[in-house]
């Protein structure tokens, strides 16, 4: 063990550790969750702990070769695996992520101590508050941290969308010309084809990426030189003007400063904004999960209209049954996002002043719902959507028997004469076409016109998707 000493007083650390007595007071404190501290806000941190010891080197200052040492240090830290040993800290902590912005600060440290030869916990040389830290705040690194890490964390779901959208559009155009039955309230309505159920479920996903998009441009806004509370304390001018330019070039991202950087200390609005479409993606996703489950139901007393691939076996005790696992999973982490999407407006509300506390669970529940969402869509695109196949037997055999044709009807015999031949149709179980002949009541071209599916359907498409109407033939 090693002996280090803060304004609480002396504690033990093991000596192999390369955190520090602020780490080990908060393993001591947040035994919440146990997930630590998201690998992405570490590497994040690292970034912005290699910008800040450049630019205050610049500045005149730190010490150049105490700058060269932390810069050296946080660039082994970001080759190697980031793992528990060194980041240990639970992502849910009080403080408004203090304990993890000095548990990053106390690594680096600690491993630059090492690479000058010097003893772990020797902080006269390289001091994890007066160097490492030097310029900065939690409050300004913690959400710039997080900004970093999710934008990071949306490139693949915003990839894994899209792939999404292509495996949809590709079913449309497969089932373009396979006919079924529309319903409105779980009830018949009209005939129209496979495809349109496609072309339906894949345009609120194409909406979801232009919010989710607007939504990341937020994030870009750093308030990197703000320090504790937004009036730039302890921070130098050059540092103040040079640290987010410094930072965009390290991370490869298109990084600015805030214009205000008390808004953008104490206001969390940009992460309920980015949250909201998340919940919204999560929407769409659970209605198509919700329709799959339906369409795909039976196979003998269900709708039975598609075939969802088989991924396992669906029960320890009904052989052969095969259950919609992929939709149910997908409908599982849209419900935890819904409350990922409480929690973030909560914590947000409840921020007071010039600075909000509750960052921590924001960042957990937004990184959580993210990756979820994006391995979500994965699994639902590979697992079910790219295999789906159609009962085309049992779609032909709904229209055929469906009363839907009463609604093209109406126009020449009027509704309520309609109505009874569909309700006739209901009793008997024989087909609309069967009873409409017997009445005399159309000639034999408006019967073709009646029954002809195709006329009464739309099935034309841009090359985009987009959907036009055919004109009903004469």
């Amino acid at each position: 063990m090693r002996t280090e000493t803060d304004s609480l007083g002396p504690l033990n650390i093991p000596q192999t550790a390369y955190y520090g007595i602020h780490t080990q007071r908060a393993l001591h404190n947040f035994h919440i969750a146990a997930q630590v501290t998201h690998p992405e806000l570490i590497r994040a941190f690292l970034e912005i702990k290699q910008a800040a010891a450049q630019t205050n080197a610049t500045s005149g200052n730190l010490d150049r070769s105490v700058a060269k040492h932390i810069v050296r240090a946080t660039k082994q830290l970001l080759t190697q695996p980031i793992t528990p040993d060194y980041f240990p800290i639970s992502d849910i902590q009080g403080g408004a992520g203090t304990s993890t912005n000095m548990n990053v600060n106390e690594v680096i440290a600690n491993v630059a101590l090492e690479q000058t030869g010097r003893a772990r916990g020797d902080y006269s040389y390289i001091n994890p508050n007066d160097h490492v830290n030097m310029g900065q705040s939690t409050n300004d690194t913690y959400p710039s941290a997080g900004k970093i890490a999710l934008l990071r964390l949306l490139a693949p779901l915003l990839s894994e969308l899209q792939a999404l959208i292509d495996a949809l559009g590709n079913k449309a155009d497969e089932f373009s010309a396979t006919y079924k039955m529309g319903r409105t309230q779980l009830q018949d309505a009209v005939p129209m084809t496979l495809g349109n159920s496609f072309h339906a479920w894949l345009k609120p996903l194409r909406r979801d990426t232009v919010r989710i998009s607007t939504a990341r441009d937020g994030l870009y806004l750093l308030n990197m030189g703000g320090s504790a509370i937004g009036s730039g304390i302890n921070v130098s001018y050059h540092y103040q003007v040079h640290i987010v330019p410094n930072l965009a070039g390290i991370t490869g991202l298109p990084l600015q400063q805030a214009h205000d950087l008390f808004d953008a200390t104490q206001n969390l609005d940009s992460f309920v904004a980015l949250s909201g479409t998340l919940k919204t993606l999560a929407m769409s996703l659970s209605k198509i999960a919700n329709d799959l489950r339906l369409l795909s139901s039976g196979p003998r007393s269900g709708l039975s209209e598609i075939n969802l691939p088989a991924q396992q076996a669906g029960s320890s005790i009904m052989p052969g049954k095969i259950n919609p696992v992929i939709p149910e999973v997908v409908n599982q982490v849209a419900f935890e996002m819904f409350g990922f999407d409480t929690t973030i407006t909560a914590a947000a509300e409840a921020g007071q002043l010039e600075l909000n506390a509750f960052e921590p669970i924001v960042f957990r529940s937004l990184f959580a719902g993210i990756e979820h969402l994006t391995a979500a869509m994965h699994t639902l695109r590979v697992n079910a959507i790219d295999g789906i196949t159609s009962n085309k037997a049992r779609l032909a055999q709904d229209i055929d028997l469906s009363a839907s044709f009463a609604t093209a009807m109406a126009p020449i015999i009027g509704y309520q004469e309609a109505a009874k031949i569909a309700k006739e149709s209901l009793r008997t179980g024989k087909s609309l076409r069967q009873i409409a002949e017997k009445k005399n009541f159309f000639t034999p071209d408006q019967l073709t016109r009646i029954f002809r599916v195709e006329d009464i359907v739309i099935n034309a498409r841009t090359p985009e998707h987009g959907l036009v109407l055919h004109a009903p033939k004469s």
